[in-house]
């Protein structure tokens, strides 16, 4: 059986758990899937849940797994590993995720494969996980005992492929409450609720400025498009490092990676580190007026020409609708 960690904040289903949900059918193959919720009132995202392809969706609630700290996490899931007996546990590669998924891998010995990509099948299972900034691809394979733990790379994954159910899954309450003197952390505001940040991979529309914006007062264009489209605005690493939009809003590889219904790329070359942080898009539109720019093989529709004539005529068809 392989079992699927959702992510859920006050009650409300992290999007990108749909596309653990996707990598998990994938790996399972014939196999059962089941997935686990867990928080204060997880009620409301197990039933969203429940409407996935999966044999069941187990719930375990208590007040001491919100606010979310590792410790709470890591006691309650061990248990349930240990009652549920998962071959493999997949979850997205969420903050979260990057925060709890090594400890509770490393308090029950067994493998955790991060930030993948895709799956393969041979003689045996062996997960694609992106090096050196996305220049090169990895296949591991992992040893030891199961479960092994396996995080998707957010946007590696389709959240609309994955399988539904023609019923509603069944939705099991396990009798399962975190130690807690176990938890020694206090947690503070989680990243995405800070003074000015923003968590761009829950975004399902971005804009995003490069280099070709050429000043940091006509980044004020770029945020009339975001508004006309009702999307969140990012920016590549250059933006970024010059102060001209926060580090929050970086896209990349060692910034957000996102995987939104709709991305546009203003100014943007395409430079590998910034393609791995957004290729997952569902559509992409580059705005460049280098016709040999990178970002143009991987977008769905490109324009050649001027970003200082195109976008604002892009928001005056927009405000007309």
């Amino acid at each position: 059986m392989t079992l699927v960690v959702a992510e859920q904040n006050r009650g409300k289903l992290h999007r990108a758990s749909w596309e653990a949900v996707a990598a998990a059918q994938e790996l399972a193959g014939d196999q059962p899937v089941e997935a686990l919720v867990l928080g204060a009132s997880p009620a409301e995202a197990a039933a969203e849940l429940s409407h996935a392809a999966v044999a069941a969706v187990h719930v375990i609630t208590s007040a001491l797994l919100e606010p979310y700290t590792p410790d709470g996490y890591v006691d309650a899931l061990q248990k349930a590993i240990a009652e549920l007996k998962p071959g493999h546990v997949v979850m997205a590669h969420t903050y979260r995720a990057r925060d709890f998924a090594p400890k509770l891998a490393a308090r029950l010995d067994r493998a955790l494969v991060t930030d993948c990509v895709g799956i393969r099948r041979g003689a045996g299972v062996t997960f694609l996980r992106p090096v050196y900034q996305g220049k090169l691809v990895a296949e591991v394979s992992a040893e030891g005992d199961a479960p092994h733990f396996l995080s998707v790379q957010i946007g590696a994954y389709r959240a609309d492929n994955a399988k539904r159910g023609s019923v509603p899954a069944p939705v099991k309450a396990m009798a399962i409450t975190p130690d807690g003197a176990s938890i020694r952390q206090k947690a503070e505001e989680p990243f995405q609720e800070a003074k000015q940040a923003v968590d761009l991979s829950q975004a399902e529309r971005i804009v995003a400025v490069g280099r070709g914006i050429k000043a940091q007062e006509h980044i004020a264009l770029a945020e009339k498009l975001a508004a006309a489209l009702g999307a969140q605005l990012a920016a590549s690493r250059p933006i970024c490092d010059s102060g001209w939009l926060p580090m929050e809003r970086q896209v990349g590889s060692s910034g957000q990676t996102v995987a939104p219904k709709l991305y546009v790329a203003l100014g943007i070359s395409g430079a590998i580190q910034h393609v791995v942080g957004m290729k997952g898009a569902r559509t992409i539109v580059a705005i460049n007026k280098d016709a040999d720019a990178p970002i143009f093989e991987i977008a769905d529709y490109g324009i050649v020409g001027d970003l200082f004539e195109i976008v604002p005529a892009m928001i005056a068809e927009l405000q007309k609708t």
